[in-house]
């Protein structure tokens, strides 16, 4: 492979773009504020969701889950690739509801001769396809910021990091699956039509997050949608398609600012700072000192009063 993975957002603005770099029309993400089946109802079509979660990485892995059985006969009447590299299941829970419902959505032309191309493969095989796929690989790279100090596409995960996990809900053939290419084989959940989805997957993740302490509440759900402009305009909703339009203006902004690292121009500005202060002589330059050091002792002193953990950008 002539490149590695960064990690990137679990945000709808870069799943959707991510969606569009890849060449599918006429689909978009949103995020899911909360857990019912009527937030998801009220986005249909809703082809699957995506599900972001702490991966336990204290507890053994074995081959059954917790929740729903494995059904290894299914990986030949759809799509499921093993994960083989770091930090592509972003992507990977993606392509695992998109290109299952091809038969649905436009899922452009590259993207259907990769799913021809890697039908006859297993699991492990897929998983090898994908992650050596330039498209692929340099449409999700395109959504990470690039860093001075670290390249996460080489960096392995350390036991003092929180690792996180993406997971993909989908109906298919009749059947509620969950997609994880940790999993040796899709999860089947049951039986479940396209129309009864938002009512089964809910109790589904409510179990999954359940099995935490009550205090974690690092989860992120979006829903892959039919793009909502398109139900705007046949319903000729012009107030929802302005709030659709400047929404992905939003996004495209976002997008920007994640693509782009900041330090070099923090840098020279600090610099410049420097230089002022050093411009009033030195007895305003240690002023200066004193007076930044006393605001940040008393910041530190504020937090412990409230029990809080010192920042370490303060010390």
């Amino acid at each position: 492979m002539s490149g590695g993975w960064n990690t990137i957002e679990s945000d709808a603005g870069v799943f959707t773009y991510l969606l569009q770099a890849l060449g599918t029309k006429d689909v978009q993400f949103e995020e899911l504020v909360s857990l019912d089946a009527d937030s998801i109802r009220q986005l249909s079509p809703v082809y699957g969701v995506i599900f972001l979660f702490k991966y336990p990485t204290g507890e053994p892995r074995t081959n059954t889950p917790k929740d729903g059985s494995l059904d290894f006969e299914a990986g030949e009447n759809m799509f499921f690739a093993a994960q083989t590299i770091q930090n592509a299941c972003g992507t990977q829970a993606l392509l695992s509801v998109l290109l299952n419902k091809d038969n649905e959505i436009n899922i452009g032309e590259q993207l259907r001769e990769f799913k021809e191309f890697t039908g006859a493969f297993p699991a492990d095989l897929r998983g090898e396809a994908l992650s050596n796929s330039e498209l692929i690989r340099d449409a999700h790279n395109s959504f990470a910021r690039s860093s001075p100090f670290i390249d996460e596409t080489q960096r392995a995960a350390t036991e003092d990091d929180d690792v996180y996990h993406f997971i993909a809900y989908t109906p298919l053939n009749g059947t509620l699956y969950e997609l994880d290419g940790l999993q040796p084989a899709p999860i089947s959940h049951g039986a479940c039509t396209p129309d009864e989805f938002p009512d089964k997957v809910i109790p589904v993740l409510q179990r999954r997050i359940e099995r935490y302490p009550i205090h974690e509440i690092r989860f992120n759900l979006i829903a892959m949608v039919r793009d909502l402009r398109i139900r705007a305009r046949e319903f000729g909703d012009m107030d929802m398609i302005e709030r659709e339009e400047q929404k992905r203006l939003g996004w495209q902004w976002e997008n920007s600012l994640r693509k782009h690292n900041f330090v070099g121009l923090v840098g020279e500005l600090m610099k410049g700072v420097v230089k002022s202060k050093l411009d009033e002589g030195e007895d305003a330059y240690k002023a200066w000192i004193e007076e930044a050091k006393g605001k940040t002792r008393k910041r530190v002193e504020e937090r412990s009063k409230r029990g809080q953990a010192v920042d370490e950008m303060d010390t």
